[in-house]
């Protein structure tokens, strides 16, 4: 799920930061250009952690800027097959819902839902047990298998399942306290 690791990156920076603080705004630019994004191979990057190195700068011919190797450990966001997660339901239709864990949209197909709940249509769509003591719905927290991931780019697509053991509805916003 999360992970601590080390990557590199190549930074261009404009002369006028040449200076006293060249090193502060390299962190700077890193942090937020990088920060908050999804790198296929390794999944969400959540936050930089510290830096390794920074190289010695190169200069690109006919603009001016310098390219700096900059080395740097970051926590890293990333599901895998066979992980338990807990997500919140962001929207349920006839198809299945889509719950989110974290920067991560899970999708969980009706063929994957226990074949006792049943899909009630109406002002607020929600998959229910015959007696209504279980209701996944919007806003409400679900416990869920990831039984297949698939990463793009800049983009990482799970699908889930709640047809297993100790799986399903957490807490549920609807029911009274």
């Amino acid at each position: 799920m999360f992970f601590h690791i080390v990557l590199e990156r190549n930074m261009q920076l404009h002369p006028r930061h040449f200076g006293r603080g060249l090193r502060d705004k390299l962190v700077t630019k890193l942090m937020k250009d990088v920060e908050g994004t999804c790198n296929g191979r390794h999944g969400f990057i959540v936050a930089i952690t510290g830096i390794e190195s920074v190289g010695k700068g190169l200069i690109r011919d006919g603009t001016g800027y310098v390219t700096f190797p900059v080395k740097y450990q970051c926590v890293v966001f990333r599901l895998f097959k066979g992980e338990i997660v807990e997500a919140v339901v962001s929207m349920v239709n006839k198809m299945g819902f889509f719950a989110e864990a974290g920067p991560v949209q899970i999708f969980v197909s009706n063929h994957l839902i226990p074949d006792d709940m049943e899909l009630q249509l109406g002002d607020m769509p929600n998959y229910s047990t015959s007696d209504g003591s279980v209701k996944i719905q919007k806003d409400c927290e679900v416990r869920l298998k990831i039984i297949g991931t698939r990463v793009d780019a800049t983009e990482l697509f799970c699908i889930g399942t709640i047809k297993d053991d100790f799986l399903g509805v957490i807490s549920d916003p609807s029911a009274t306290s």
